[in-house]
């Protein structure tokens, strides 16, 4: 299992005083083991201010960072069964790897900030352990929303959609209907090469509780074989056409290794609102975790930068949708305000 690390410099000083931690989000440094990805992780209110006396002994030190260290710890959270929203994902915890920050602070001097290694923690529960469940959401600790895209009609507005996209740096996923997408793939590819997720939205765009076990499961089959001989997408979602399904559905997506992905938000689109009640209903109503449902429609393609931006100004990264869904901790957004 690859394990994920993040240095945390400056989060307090080593020094005779009381010590007022400046906003976290200026101090923090992250690393991700073997691939470089910054990480960050909140500090608990219970570490904003810290009183510690000069270096002392190695003991000594080794036992400021074990004290340090409980405050520090965020307990995982395991997936679960939810009566409303069925499955919710999991969230990683995070605690000091005391072993390593105590190997990075020996030496220090007084006045130099400890360093703190921290790891993430894994839930003991997560969503391959709840069976054949839709998914709606992802975790509410996680603040992640993701944008996703159902394409089974024309083209004519992804490529403004996939320049906002571009221009505001985020990566979603694009739900692809298998008949579009034969007739599309050029279009696909381009999709996939600006870095978003292409996932599995059947074959013909049918109400999949009105089909036989047969028949739906070779309407997701021919897209699912789509997506890998013309893309080499090896996909791990599917989105039910017009978010239709039975459990029979969800059972046979399963079977296939997919996971059922339904959404928290709609922006109903295919109805023609006018970009600006779309602006202001994400707006109002995402909140972490959100998956929110669109087209490639005249409303989203102008509501997408708004809504973009609304987004972060809530300090809410965006991802797609297997990372919302996933226990990684999410990673800091560029324009959320300091902690």
């Amino acid at each position: 299992m690859q394990r994920k690390w993040i240095v945390l410099a400056g989060t307090f000083t080593i020094s005779a005083l009381i010590v007022q931690m400046p906003p976290f989000s200026r101090y923090v440094a992250g690393v991700k083991e073997q691939s470089g990805t910054v990480q960050a992780f909140h500090v608990p209110d219970a570490f904003k201010n810290v009183f510690l006396a000069n270096p002392g002994t190695d003991a000594e030190l080794l036992e400021r960072i074990r004290n340090e260290a409980a405050k520090l710890r965020v307990e995982p959270i395991n997936a679960r069964v939810d009566r409303i929203w069925k499955a919710i994902p999991g969230y990683n915890g995070v605690e000091v790897d005391i072993d390593q920050t105590y190997k990075l602070s020996k030496g220090l001097k007084p006045g130099e900030p400890l360093r703190f290694v921290m790891r993430e923690i894994q839930p003991e529960i997560g969503l391959e352990d709840l069976g054949a469940q839709p998914i709606y959401k992802g975790n509410s600790n996680k603040r992640m929303v993701s944008l996703m895209i159902n394409v089974a009609w024309g083209d004519e507005y992804l490529p403004k959609m996939l320049e906002v996209l571009e221009q505001e740096n985020v990566h979603t996923t694009f739900f692809l209907d298998g008949t579009w997408l034969s007739k599309h793939v050029d279009t696909a590819r381009t999709i996939l090469q600006k870095g978003h997720e292409l996932s599995n939205h059947a074959y013909s765009h049918k109400n999949m509780s009105q089909l036989s076990r047969s028949r739906a499961t070779e309407e997701i089959v021919k897209t699912q074989k789509l997506l890998e001989d013309e893309l080499g997408v090896h996909n791990t979602l599917f989105a039910p056409p017009s978010g239709d399904f039975d459990q029979e559905t969800v059972d046979i997506a399963h079977s296939l290794h997919l996971k059922t992905i339904l959404w928290t938000l709609d922006t109903v689109d295919w109805k023609n609102p006018s970009p600006e009640s779309v602006i202001r209903k994400i707006a109002s109503r995402v909140e972490p975790g959100s998956l929110i449902l669109m087209h490639p429609t005249p409303a989203s393609s102008q509501a997408l930068e708004a809504m973009i931006r609304e987004i972060k100004r809530k300090g809410l990264a965006i991802g797609t949708v297997s990372e919302v869904i996933s226990t990684n901790r999410v990673p800091p957004v560029e324009s959320a305000p300091h902690f």
